[in-house]
């Protein structure tokens, strides 16, 4: 016999598309929100996703260097989670706070449980979550949109729409308001339509599978209705999805590929979960938005998802 026998662990069929590929698409997805957070918030918000992306490869490379590893910074892992941190800071916060967070993101949430694939937990949202309690007084301070125009030197302070929700004042932006980020918030947040261009390139590519995202928007929309700040069914579903960072969790941090579970029904269950936990922190907890906590606590339950979910092997 001229043919040899390969014996080798799966997977068996392989393709060119690989780690960097897939990435560098998911980069190209994120352009849209940081040309509208650019758009809305000036040039600082550029600079913040600058210093965000450029802390989150340098922590990485350095920690290659110490453990005497080959550096993981050209699969661009590092950069996603730079620029989508940066995407969940208000624009007024100092440079110093994208740089803390960055490391506690690649080292503390990403490295130290052996780097790409192994990390529990999305490390952007650890990273985030970490700025949040660390700093809470400029992590909850926003910015009004086109603030650079008025010709102010520093941050004009204001209101985002669930905080006026939460407090049971009126919400004086419209739906066309909303969906284009007229609205004080995180910079990458606030622009539904360009989180919307992003996740319509991920579908058409074949990035990302949409179940989780669909089911995590769907479960804010009914649930945001049905248990509004004024009691039952007194919620507004579309207001419930356009505010916060329902779109941008949802999209780009509940589709991540270790986090989540690896069958349909497990990323179908992993987003009604999330977006249960969502409204239950925003009607019920302290803070008016419960995106990265309900995320992340996901992340931790995706391994049990899918225990209950996989199919057994035929004949067990």
């Amino acid at each position: 016999m001229n043919e040899k026998l390969i014996v080798s662990t799966s997977p068996h069929i392989q393709t060119s598309y690989g780690t960097r590929k897939l990435m560098g698409n998911v980069l190209i997805a994120l352009i849209p929100a940081v040309v509208a957070a650019t758009w809305i918030f000036g040039i600082r918000a550029l600079i913040l996703i600058a210093i965000s992306t450029c802390s989150a490869m340098l922590f990485e490379h350095l920690w290659c260097m110490v453990t005497k590893q080959n550096t993981t910074i050209f699969d661009l892992s590092a950069a996603i989670t730079g620029v989508l941190l940066a995407l969940t800071l208000p624009v007024g916060v100092p440079l110093y706070v994208p740089i803390v967070g960055t490391f506690f993101a690649i080292i503390v949430a990403k490295c130290l449980f052996g780097g790409l694939g192994n990390n529990f937990m999305n490390p952007a949202l650890a990273g985030r979550a970490f700025l949040l309690a660390s700093y809470s007084l400029p992590m909850t301070t926003w910015a009004k949109p086109f603030y650079y125009k008025t010709g102010a030197v520093d941050v004009v302070t204001g209101a985002t729409p669930l905080k006026l929700l939460k407090a049971g004042e009126a919400l004086e932006v419209s739906y066309i308001d909303l969906f284009l980020g007229n609205m004080g918030g995180c910079m990458g947040e606030v622009c539904a339509l360009a989180l919307v261009i992003g996740f319509i390139y991920l579908l058409v590519r074949r990035i990302i599978q949409p179940h989780a995202t669909l089911a995590y928007v769907a479960t804010v929309a009914l649930l945001g209705w049905l248990f509004g700040y004024q009691g039952f069914m007194t919620g507004d579903p579309v207001t419930s999805v356009l505010t916060g960072g329902v779109l941008l969790g949802g999209i780009f941090m509940l589709t991540d590929y270790t986090t989540t579970p690896t069958t349909s029904l497990g990323q179908i269950i992993s987003g009604i979960l999330a977006g249960a936990l969502t409204i239950f922190i925003r009607v019920k907890g302290g803070y008016p938005e419960g995106v990265c906590y309900s995320i992340l606590f996901v992340n931790i339950l995706a391994p049990q998802i899918d225990k209950l979910v996989i199919p057994k092997k035929y004949g067990a």
